[in-house]
């Protein structure tokens, strides 16, 4: 039971998204309004937005959605960079940027997500923390419009949405990038698809027809929903994907040509515990990543926070590392802590990972008795910067990805729009581009290396770019061949 507690109203000077002019709720009287207190960094702001996404198109005469951004990191508390963001979740509801966390004091805020539901009158009527509300937040909702049924004012509101204004690029947040002997494998995140091209850049295939979904078959018909890491078993011809928003793992064929579904059945899991079972029966937590080490494939598990494994023999898969718990807690694979894992990478005894809440690199040796430790970076939720150094005096800003060759790893250093290089031999992590060179990367999520070369998704700006490592130059890739009579790009 809530006491009727009247809403502070929303500042109008803040900055504002996907709205040409700031919303107050008092002119939003005779609606229900949800407040989503979100950053972007977070995968449980992210799973709740398939939430909002539904209740809005279905309430829409009579609900306005207000996402509230407040920032965790310091690159999230730019404008362009969150503009980017509503771009890349194809969030269609007005954003407030609420930067000094005003809007967040001013209603008592603890975690993110956090949803504030106000009646029509004003009222706050329900507070919802974390995700996996949505029945309880579409009774209250159901409840409140019965109630109010006398001042209700039905109209079904449009906005000037930031996707009007973009413009068209052929890949569209592409999210990682695999370098192999037979070319490169880019996850076009926000197309849904899959491009492989040359070392060169021409366009050999697109796997996936654009759309979001989860289906298998041929190349041309199959769908995926914002597909991320990728491995190459280049003896059968196989590349592993980690289909994120899916919550699934795909193996792709290049031989037939075809896209099967091998774990996951496309629901969200609700189990953060350690547990396992029939791959295919078993429900993941947004797959981010994964290598093939033998017959066994080792992902991060974003949304739960762990490491996982698959035997491709069995058919089965279970947690590896991780307790579930968000946070850096180096120890045995029970007890040890992770937060967001992100890109993976091994030389073969070891994982390497990006731990990308805590802004840290973890390590686990591929064992029985394995044990997690903290590479360099903050080690804490908080711990994030910009800092060469040595072991724990580094930071780094949510970073994403990782790649390992020569006993060193190239970072994707995302928040801080750099590319980090740590030599293992002595946690050293220094800025990989020497401070002559000023390329502008901005949010590189995905980078791969292959044959004195690095190749990175810069994400944000909808590119691929080539570094030549022993000259230090980069080079954007110009992709060609996109349109012949066997291909097509989406417009996206």
């Amino acid at each position: 039971m809530y006491h009727r507690v009247r809403t502070p109203e929303l500042p109008q000077n803040n900055p504002w998204l996907n709205t040409e002019k700031p919303l107050s709720l008092k002119s939003l009287r005779g609606r229900i309004v949800i407040l989503d207190f979100w950053t972007y960094c977070c995968i449980n702001c992210l799973h709740i937005l398939p939430d909002l996404k539904y209740l809005e198109n279905k309430y829409s005469e009579n609900l306005t959605i207000i996402g509230i951004h407040s920032g965790k990191f310091d690159n999230e508390k730019e404008i362009e960079n969150i503009r980017q963001a509503v771009l890349r979740h194809e969030i269609k509801h007005p954003i407030l940027v609420d930067n000094n966390l005003w809007v967040w004091e001013n209603y008592t805020i603890k975690a993110w997500p956090t949803l504030i539901i106000i009646d029509p009158d004003g009222y706050i009527v329900g507070r919802f923390a974390g995700e996996g509300n949505l029945e309880r937040i579409e009774n209250l909702i159901i409840n409140t419009l019965n109630k109010h049924q006398n001042n209700l004012k039905k109209q079904k509101l449009e906005f000037q949405l930031e996707q009007q204004e973009r413009e068209f690029t052929n890949l569209l947040f592409p999210g990682h990038i695999l370098a192999t002997v037979d070319g490169l494998f880019i996850a076009d995140s926000g197309n849904n698809r899959i491009v492989m091209t040359t070392l060169e850049g021409k366009i050999m295939n697109l796997i996936g027809e654009g759309r979001r979904g989860l289906k298998d078959g041929e190349f041309q018909s199959c769908q995926f929903s914002h597909p991320q890491g990728m491995n190459y078993d280049q003896t059968n011809q196989i590349l592993y994907l980690a289909d994120t928003e899916n919550h699934a793992i795909r193996k792709i064929n290049l031989q037939s040509q075809t896209v099967e579904t091998i774990a996951g059945n496309g629901k969200q899991s609700r189990i953060i515990y350690p547990h396992g079972g029939k791959s295919l029966e078993i429900e993941l937590n947004s797959p981010w990543d994964l290598v093939k080490i033998n017959n066994y494939l080792f992902i991060t598990m974003a949304g739960s926070h762990q490491i996982w494994q698959m035997n491709l023999a069995t058919n089965t898969i279970h947690t590896y590392a991780g307790s579930g718990a968000e946070g850096c807690v180096d120890s045995n694979f029970q007890e040890s802590a992770f937060a967001q894992p992100s890109g993976i990478t091994t030389n073969g005894n070891k994982l390497f990972i990006a731990d990308s809440e805590t802004s840290s690199i973890r390590s686990l040796k591929i064992s029985d008795s394995g044990h997690v430790q903290t590479i360099c970076g903050g080690g804490f939720l908080f711990g994030f910067g910009d800092i060469d150094g040595v072991g724990d005096d580094v930071r780094l800003q949510h970073c994403l990805d990782v790649d390992y060759f020569d006993n060193h790893l190239y970072i994707a250093d995302t928040y801080n729009h750099k590319i980090k290089l740590v030599n293992l031999d002595n946690s050293k992590c220094t800025n990989l581009l020497p401070e002559n060179i000023n390329w502008c990367f901005s949010e590189p999520s995905g980078l791969s290396y292959w044959d004195s070369h690095l190749y990175i998704c810069d994400t944000n700006n909808h590119a691929i770019l080539r570094i030549e490592l022993s000259k230090f130059e980069v080079f954007k890739m110009e992709l060609f061949g996109w349109y012949t009579s066997k291909l097509c790009s989406p417009q996206n």
